[in-house]
């Protein structure tokens, strides 16, 4: 979830021996009419707290999972949470992935409110991965685990087809302006890669308050074949949008938005 990020700052000037090189310019988003690699955030600056600094220092060996170009073992990645709970259920454990937690408000009320689940969350904002592993010794949360690394990297070397029984984006930069859209995270090639890891009747769920990405959203989710809206005949009034999942908390950032009168779009599709 982002419900803390604004428009982005402009991106860093090139230094001056790259700008003289352009055939050497790593290529960015912004590049190509539509982006030939999908990435799943921008990086922010932002300062880590002494709290936060703590949390990484004693709980960042157990709930920070290093991206590698091999296949996660989830038994051994969520071990300790089986041995913490006296069983061995690992395999029968749901698994919910989730991109961009920003400061891990929701995901830490959500892990609390599914303890049987299992999160994988993927963030590369330091600040707030220091904040969800603050909050998960806060909690008492055993059911996270936390790769601070692009998802989409995540996604195609370490997660196989047919291991996730949740995908959560809630509130993804909407990009506001018409000629950043091209940057928006939700587009079809992404979802083709999270609708191949979804378990036949697993979900995915996104979320925002910006009006034109949630038709986006909507749209290429419907456009997806291994995924089906099943709102649109649970609750037909609502064209295809989701009332919101219980699980889902209302954070102090959407509901200052409902104060002020915006609305928040929650679309649920099913692997099929």
């Amino acid at each position: 979830m982002n419900d803390t990020q604004t428009t982005p700052p402009n991106a860093p000037v090139p230094a001056p021996e790259l700008a003289r090189t352009p055939r050497i310019r790593p290529q960015t988003l912004a590049d190509v009419a539509f982006p030939k690699t999908i990435k799943s955030f921008v990086r922010r600056a932002g300062r880590v707290t002494t709290g936060q600094t703590k949390a990484f220092a004693e709980l960042g060996s157990t709930y920070l999972l290093p991206y590698q170009p091999i296949t996660l073992d989830f038994a051994a990645a969520y071990a300790d949470v089986e041995r913490a709970r006296g069983q061995n259920d690992i395999k029968n454990r749901p698994t919910v992935l989730e991109i961009g937690f920003g400061m891990g408000e929701a995901t830490a009320h959500i892990a609390a409110l599914l303890p049987d689940t299992n999160f994988l969350c993927c963030e590369v904002h330091e600040p707030g991965v220091g904040a969800l592993l603050k909050r998960i010794g806060e909690q008492h949360l055993h059911n996270i685990r936390i790769c601070a690394h692009d998802a989409v990297e995540v996604i195609d070397h370490m997660l196989p087809q047919h291991c996730l029984d949740g995908v959560h984006i809630f509130f993804p930069d909407p990009w506001h302006k018409k000629k950043h859209n091209k940057r928006r995270l939700i587009q079809a090639p992404l979802i083709a890669k999270l609708a191949a890891r979804l378990k036949v009747g697993g979900y995915l769920h996104c979320a925002t308050d910006w009006q034109p990405y949630a038709e986006q959203i909507l749209e290429v989710l419907s456009a997806e074949p291994l995924l089906k809206n099943t709102a649109l005949a649970q609750h037909p009034e609502l064209l295809g949008y989701a009332p919101k999942p219980h699980y889902r908390p209302l954070t102090k950032f959407e509901n200052r938005g409902i104060k002020l009168g915006h609305g928040v779009w929650d679309v649920v599709f099913e692997r099929i």
